[in-house]
């Protein structure tokens, strides 16, 4: 059984599918004890972007951190599943949602659209335990998602909503040290 000169275009073209179908799949998201499979984080960075000095543009206060020092850095791998958690669902039930009717104002309804995808896809694929012995973790990703939201909380929404979707690459940056090619 020969193959044809018809043949290897056909196999060329399923090649390519294949590994474009697999090489999505290679990327993954390990907060912790928490996987999240075909998360293509560059598509998030893409969307942040096309839409960054738009946004940034918007924050004018820039005394004030959100995303502080205090909040990201130096947290457990167990930690980082509640934390993550906690973050991307607050950027999709609180900015993203908040940040709707500007969408169309400053035209990225198609970044933000992207961003909300995808958040929406990890926070449904991140489970967090809810066993006894996680009890610690879970309550020092708390308390440090609690320093992010007071800070929000203690700014006027307009610029809240402004400076937390301003300071998403930080977010980001701090996502990719828990992005991993399989």
């Amino acid at each position: 059984m020969g193959f044809g000169p018809q043949t290897l275009p056909c196999l060329v073209f399923l090649l390519c599918v294949w590994s474009q179908v697999t090489g999505l799949q290679g990327h993954e998201l390990r907060f912790g004890p928490c996987q999240v499979k075909g998360v293509v984080l560059s598509e998030l960075w893409k969307a942040f972007w096309a839409v960054k000095n738009t946004v940034q543009a918007q924050d004018n206060i820039t005394s004030i951190r959100l995303l502080k020092p205090e909040v990201l850095p130096n947290i457990s791998d167990a930690e980082s599943c509640f934390v993550a958690h906690a973050l991307l669902k607050f950027y999709l039930n609180v900015v993203f949602k908040n940040y709707y009717n500007k969408r169309v104002e400053f035209k990225i309804l198609k970044s933000l659209s992207t961003l909300a995808n995808n958040f929406i896809l990890i926070i449904s694929k991140l489970q967090p335990s809810q066993e006894n012995e996680m009890f610690a973790i879970k309550e020092s990703a708390h308390r440090r998602f609690l320093l992010f939201q007071r800070a929000f909380k203690q700014l006027d929404i307009e610029a809240a909503l402004a400076k937390a979707f301003g300071e998403m690459d930080i977010l980001l940056t701090w996502m990719e040290k828990f992005y991993h090619q399989l």
